[in-house]
């Protein structure tokens, strides 16, 4: 996996790879949220189709979630355990756990 440090060479950034897939998850929330908040303001929205959408975009940013996390661990959390470095593995593993 190839990842890029900060101009400090310090903090790692999320993989392209990775980036691309959770922007597009996160373009689709963002449409349907769009869509969700048009219809209501037309005062059309029928509750079930609400509900639907508005559970396709709880899909779509647990998707993300969930890529972000894989790339994370993958990334960031194998490098620290590739040179041996307890402390930064395991504070890698705890912020990413803190936000699932």
């Amino acid at each position: 996996v190839s990842v890029s440090r900060d101009a400090a060479g310090g903090r790692l950034y999320m993989p392209e790879a990775a980036r691309k897939v959770v922007a597009r998850r996160l373009a689709i929330a963002k449409g349907r949220l769009k869509s969700i908040l048009h219809a209501l303001e037309k005062h059309d929205a029928y509750c079930v189709d609400v509900l639907r959408q508005i559970k396709a975009v709880e899909g779509a940013l647990e998707k993300a979630g969930q890529i972000t996390l894989e790339s994370h661990l993958r990334a960031h959390v194998a490098s620290a355990v590739e040179r041996g470095d307890t402390e930064t593995t395991v504070g890698e593993l705890v912020d990413a756990l803190r936000y699932r």
